[in-house]
């Protein structure tokens, strides 16, 4: 009897733990803690606008690899076999297939999206940049190159959190808070030896509401994430550092044990749907970084019901190696100028971060690429 009671008391204990949890992540989502009501979006899913076309298109005299289907080897090997009159008339045919094929020749990609943006119209301030992606549907998405992707030895990806699209993913206004700013500022502090690619590759949340609580666009970030460091891969591009900040973290999460990654950072993070880092079940080196008043502190670290997203990464218990932060405020002040964790970030990207971030941050300072060189 009395060890049915202890039973049925550690059960009920267990209960009111759960309810207390629930209670704490309702408060969440309705506001509180920082967080934000937010509108409910419909994730951008399934191969690129003008698909259809590309599948009707016999020009070559055999189909054209399917952009639901094909692989991006797949679509790499098929390239390989065209002349540059071939690749050039296909792009011009079909720009926002070719701009968006993970495995296509970078260059090519280039070119297709500079004709997608111009007969979209809308997004004109991604006219005459290096555009490895762009996707006009919904709020529209886009990946932004800094620096020479064929040419540098090292690779970084920036994964962003809420409130980012084609249109806001660089704010002037949040220069460290915005996919863009981050990737300027990061291969800044690598001394331009990295190329950097901001990716607003999938459909963020808005606001910080019931999507930013649940997985449910992150499930689908985390296969469009999956697919596009594949097409880096298939052109012969070095495994990447992936950076992921605030729900930008929650897709690297889920993505992690099919990610094509050498480091997988996060930052300002809610969770990653794991318990520790070994649960993501990643070759990838995995690192956080938490700034003690980044208010992402207040949310619970808790999954239940389907909402909220775990254990915190930054915490010891997670594995993750930690990121130095000192000088970094805020939820986006960690690639801020002269900052420990830019620093850290820098050396993680470049591939000299061989022993913890603190010695890496050190290795970067006496190699003089303080956070903001230019």
């Amino acid at each position: 009897m009395r060890r049915s009671a202890h039973t049925r008391s550690t059960r009920f204990r267990g209960l009111r733990r759960a309810l207390v949890s629930a209670a704490v992540m309702a408060g969440v989502v309705a506001g509180t803690a920082g967080w934000a009501a937010g509108d409910a979006q419909v994730a951008v899913t399934g191969p690129p606008p003008g698909t259809a076309a590309w599948r009707a298109d016999a020009s070559l005299g055999r189909p054209l690899p399917d952009p639901a289907t094909a692989s991006p080897r797949e679509v790499a090997a098929f390239f390989a076999r065209l002349d540059t009159p071939e690749r050039t008339a296909l792009a011009r045919r079909h720009p926002s297939v070719v701009g968006n094929l993970d495995g296509a020749p970078l260059a090519l990609r280039y070119q297709a999206n500079a004709l997608a943006v111009r007969r979209d119209g809308r997004f004109g301030q991604l006219t005459g940049r290096r555009v490895l992606a762009f996707d006009p549907r919904g709020r529209g998405q886009v990946a932004e190159v800094f620096g020479d992707l064929a040419a540098s030895d090292s690779v970084a990806v920036i994964t962003p959190g809420s409130d980012i699209d084609a249109a806001t993913y660089d704010r002037r206004s949040d220069p460290y808070g915005t996919p863009a700013g981050m990737a300027r500022e990061l291969r800044a502090a690598t001394g331009g030896r990295t190329a950097v690619i901001a990716w607003a590759g999938y459909t963020t949340p808005v606001g910080v509401g019931v999507d930013a609580a649940t997985g449910r666009l992150a499930e689908a970030g985390a296969e469009r994430l999956v697919r596009f460091t594949e097409g880096l891969a298939a052109v012969g591009l070095p495994a990447p550092a992936v950076f992921c900040h605030s729900y930008g973290s929650v897709v690297c999460g889920l993505a992690a044990p099919r990610l094509a990654a050498r480091d997988l950072v996060v930052l300002g993070s809610p969770g990653m749907r794991a318990d520790s880092a070994a649960e993501l079940r990643t070759g990838a080196r995995v690192w956080a970084a938490k700034d003690p008043d980044d208010w992402i502190g207040d949310v619970p670290h808790v999954e239940l019901f389907g909402l909220g997203h775990g254990a915190d990464p930054a915490s010891p218990g997670f594995g993750a190696r930690p990121v130095p932060v000192a000088g970094a405020h805020g939820h986006t002040g960690y690639f801020a100028p002269g900052t420990a964790s830019l620093r850290a970030f820098a050396a993680i990207a470049d591939g000299t971060a061989d022993g913890t971030a603190d010695e890496a941050t050190e290795e970067t300072a006496n190699a003089g690429t303080e956070g903001g060189l230019r």
